[in-house]
C-alpha cells in the first residue's frame, strides 16, 4: 500500500508495519521531511539500520522508536529512584522477562531470533537504568520448550549478563514460555538500597484461608501488560513535537540496544565474553 505521506496535513508518521518494511518507510517519510514514529528495529541488519539513520539525520526530522516499556510507570519509578539517588550508587540490575507461551513459528523464523526480538527491549531497559554505555557481553542459550525453535534456528531460553562502563552489572533472564502467565520484573540494586517492580495482577483480590494465602494470576501478555506504557509512549512524541525537544528514545537508542543484541549473539554462538568493540 502506498502511503500519501507527503500531503501537506500530514505532520508525522507512525509505522508499525513488520520490521523488513520499517527501514524503506522511515527513509519515505524522511524524505517527505515528516517526523517519525517507528516499532522496533528499524532493521534486522547493522548496516541498513546506520544507513537509515544517517539518512533521518540528513533530512532533519525527528525518530522516536518504540521501546514502549521505559514508559511503564513501575519501570519508570524505578528508573527515577536511581536518578535521585534513593538507592545510594547503583551496583547491579537484575531484569526478567518471561513469555506465557513461544509464539508461531513461522513468526519465529523472520523475527531475527530471541537476542533482536525479544530480549533487545531488555537490553534497551537495562542500558536506560545503568546510564552507561555497555562494554561487555556474556550470552548463553538453550531450547527448553519447543525443539521446533531449536529446528528453525532460534533459541527459547537466554541468559545474559552486560558490564557496564560505569562498574555496574546487568543480569538478564528471558524465557518464551511461563506457566503462571506474563512475568515482567526488574530490581535495580545500590550501595544504600534496592528498588523493584514486580508483576501487576489481574485483581488485587487475596484470598485467606487454612490452605494459605492466595492471589490472582498475572496478566496475559504484552498487550494488557504494557497498556499504559504504549498510552505514554504517544504522548511522548506528540508532546515532544508540540513542544520542539528531543525525542525521548532515539534512533540511536535502539542503534545502541542493537549492538548489544548482537554481541549477546556472538557471545552464545562462540560460547565466550565479547565485547562491544568488536561489534
Amino acid at each position: 500500500m502506498v502511503l500519501n505521506i507527503v500531503h501537506p496535513e500530514v505532520d508525522a508518521v507512525l509505522i508499525c508495519s513488520p520490521t523488513n518494511a520499517h527501514a524503506d518507510q522511515i527513509c519515505a517519510a524522511a524524505a517527505a521531511g515528516k517526523a517519525i514514529f517507528c516499532e522496533k528495529p528499524v532493521d534486522l541488519t547493522l548496516a541498513k539500520v546506520r544507513q537509515t539513520l544517517s539518512l533521518v539525520e540528513d533530512a532533519g526530522v525527528p525518530l522516536m522508536l518504540a521501546f514502549n516499556q521505559r514508559m511503564d510507570p513501575s519501570f519508570s519509578a524505578v528508573k527515577s529512584a536511581i536518578e535521585q539517588g534513593r538507592i545510594g550508587t547503583l551496583r547491579s540490575i537484575h531484569i526478567i522477562s518471561r513469555d506465557p507461551a513461544p509464539p508461531p513459528i513461522s513468526y519465529i523464523k523472520s523475527s531475527g531470533g530471541m537476542f533482536l526480538d525479544m530480549s533487545i527491549h531488555d537490553f534497551d531497559m537495562a542500558r536506560h537504568l545503568a546510564g552507561a554505555a555497555p562494554i561487555e557481553v556474556y550470552a548463553r542459550g538453550a531450547n527448553h520448550i519447543d525443539p521446533a525453535i531449536g529446528a528453525a534456528g532460534d533459541i527459547d531460553s537466554a541468559y545474559i549478563m552486560i558490564s557496564f562502563e560505569n562498574g555496574v552489572t546487568a543480569m538478564i533472564e528471558n524465557s518464551r514460555q511461563a506457566a503462571y502467565g506474563y512475568d515482567q520484573r526488574l530490581e535495580a540494586f545500590g550501595s544504600e538500597g534496592m528498588v523493584r517492580a514486580e508483576n501487576p495482577l489481574k485483581t488485587t483480590t487475596v484470598l485467606s484461608n487454612a490452605e494459605g494465602i492466595h492471589g490472582d494470576r498475572q496478566l496475559d501478555f504484552f498487550i494488557d501488560r504494557y497498556t499504559e506504557s504504549y498510552l505514554r509512549e504517544m504522548r511522548a512524541f506528540v508532546d515532544a513535537l508540540k513542544l520542539g525537544q528531543p525525542m525521548p528514545i532515539t534512533g540511536q537508542d535502539g542503534l545502541e540496544a542493537m549492538y548489544i543484541a548482537l554481541a549477546a549473539m556472538s557471545s552464545h554462538q562462540e560460547r565466550r565474553p565479547v565485547l562491544l568493540s568488536e561489534c
